[in-house]
């Protein structure tokens, strides 16, 4: 009698325990399941690097976000896809990518990692399964696509006028000649480099269109927003809208990272 009475008290004892566990579990699990993203991926597009988001991450971080412009090399477009890989690697949790012209062709292929919750088109590229950044923009042809110089190792550069007149044509004197100072030539095989999955088949996307884009019609801007199914704004801007309209920039990736989840 004793040692039934012994079992029974054990098996009580159990059961009040598993009733107090799993309950907490279940909850611990749906927390987990939908985390809400606190890190933002900025990725630049040619001729730029992470300084062209310089006027943006104040205000990200001021709304408490961590912010981290990846470099990318603009060699290949593996070799900008694998930077971006590692930079999405190195964050613990759930992260929102933001790609700014070629930059969203990057994105539209390393956004496939578990990790990202949602992408964010800046004035950018979104190409489908076998679209490139090249195929795209020459598709509708802009001013800019007279200004482009390559040399003989297959980079491409922008000239001073192109910088001038269609890249960021909203800018001061002063900040055009930082551009032009600072500008970063493009492989024309990272521009011609195809996308096997895109990303934005499985993610949640937003688009911000430039109105007042030379460098990338407003009109392909407008198609690509339409058929990612992404959240869009139009911004009255040049191509570079993270510099000469910071501020609705940021309320779009703020908008996106309350929304985003990762799963």
């Amino acid at each position: 009698m004793q040692l039934s009475k012994l079992i029974r008290n054990v098996a009580t004892t159990c059961a009040m325990l598993l009733a107090m566990i799993v309950p907490a579990a279940t909850a611990s699990a749906q927390t987990q399941s939908t985390t809400a993203v606190r890190t933002i991926l900025l990725i630049h597009g040619a001729w730029a690097d992470g300084s062209s988001w310089s006027k943006l991450i104040p205000l990200l971080e001021a709304k408490g976000l961590h912010v981290v412009a990846v470099q990318i090399p603009l060699t290949s477009f593996a070799e900008d896809v694998a930077a971006t890989q590692r930079a999405i690697a190195l964050e613990d949790g759930p992260v929102l990518l933001v790609g700014h012209s070629y930059g969203g062709a990057v994105i539209t292929e390393a956004g496939n990692d578990p990790k990202v919750a949602g992408l964010v088109y800046v004035s950018a590229v979104a190409p489908d399964a076998g679209e490139s950044t090249f195929g795209l923009i020459t598709s509708v042809a802009t001013p800019i696509g007279t200004e482009l110089r390559p040399d003989k190792s297959g980079f491409l550069k922008l000239t001073p006028k192109g910088i001038t007149e269609d890249f960021a044509q909203d800018l001061s004197p002063k900040e055009i000649a930082v551009l032009i100072a600072t500008q970063v030539p493009v492989s024309v095989a990272a521009m011609k480099g195809e996308i096997t999955i895109p990303a934005w088949q499985s993610k949640p996307s937003w688009y911000i269109i430039a109105a007042n884009d030379r460098a990338i019609s407003p009109d392909l801007e407008a198609a690509q927003a339409k058929k990612i199914g992404a959240t869009t704004t139009t911004v009255s801007s040049s191509h570079v809208i993270m510099l000469a309209q910071p501020s609705k920039v940021a309320g779009v990736i703020f908008d996106a990272a309350s929304k985003a989840t990762s799963k």
